[in-house]
């Protein structure tokens, strides 16, 4: 029997890159996707995506999105709470799965994996421990396409912000920097790929800098249009 999961959606290129795994999985029903959202701003936390575009990235999946907004500044009880309640619902509407993008920070995955406690939820990990560059180039073979919207201003400058995640920036990233950026030096929102039944046009609007971060706006433009190359089937497992 396929484990009906639920993907954490980031909007960033490893959560997309995971829904595509996961498809691809023969034990796995994808039934849907879930977001966080900073309620003080209204975006996706890190990854500050505007909702409107987290909204067409959920429409190109063809999975139902859910978001759970968290209050800024947000303590670890407040978040451990909300988590938690939202990880008991979804077990009793027969969630067995929920999975994660992470590749390896293990205090991370043993964050998440504390919050499943006692829920009944299985913590899923499809990306972990994949070598970075090997992953990178799976990613962009596959033809997915993604804009960098926040970075780390102790890591990077803030020029990078707004830029096309491609071969050749990562060939400008400093020796030291993580190539698929695990730890937090960049966040990303993914665009195109094959985990999207149509490309989402965008522009990069104003580069602003707030509490150690540069934040490229990554705006959707009119309506999407159709994906070249191979497309993930359906929104089933």
């Amino acid at each position: 029997m396929k484990k009906k999961t639920l993907l954490s959606w980031s909007t960033g290129k490893d959560s997309a890159w995971t829904l595509h795994v996961l498809r691809r999985d023969p034990g796995i029903e994808m039934a849907g996707l879930f977001t966080v959202l900073n309620e003080r701003y209204n975006r996706v936390s890190m990854h500050a995506a505007r909702v409107e575009l987290l909204c067409l990235q959920a429409e190109a999946t063809g999975l139902p999105l859910e978001t759970i907004s968290l209050p800024d500044p947000c303590t670890n009880e407040q978040c451990d709470a909300i988590m938690g309640r939202f990880a008991a619902d979804a077990a009793a509407r027969g969630i067995q799965c929920i999975a994660f993008g992470d590749l390896f920070l293990e205090e991370v995955r043993r964050y998440r994996e504390k919050q499943m406690q006692g829920t009944l939820i299985e913590p899923l990990f499809p990306l972990w421990r994949l070598p970075a560059m090997e992953l990178i180039e799976q990613m962009l073979t596959a033809g997915l396409e993604a804009y960098i919207s926040s970075v780390d201003l102790k890591k990077l400058p803030a020029g990078f912000a707004g830029r096309r995640w491609t071969r050749d920036l990562l060939q400008e990233l400093p020796a030291e920097i993580d190539p698929a950026g695990e730890n937090g030096e960049i966040h990303t929102i993914v665009v195109n790929g094959p985990m999207f039944v149509k490309r989402i046009p965008v522009e990069v609007g104003e580069v602003v800098e707030r509490n150690g971060f540069a934040y490229a706006d990554i705006i959707p433009l009119g309506e999407s249009t159709p994906a070249s190359g191979q497309r993930d089937g359906g929104n089933g497992g």
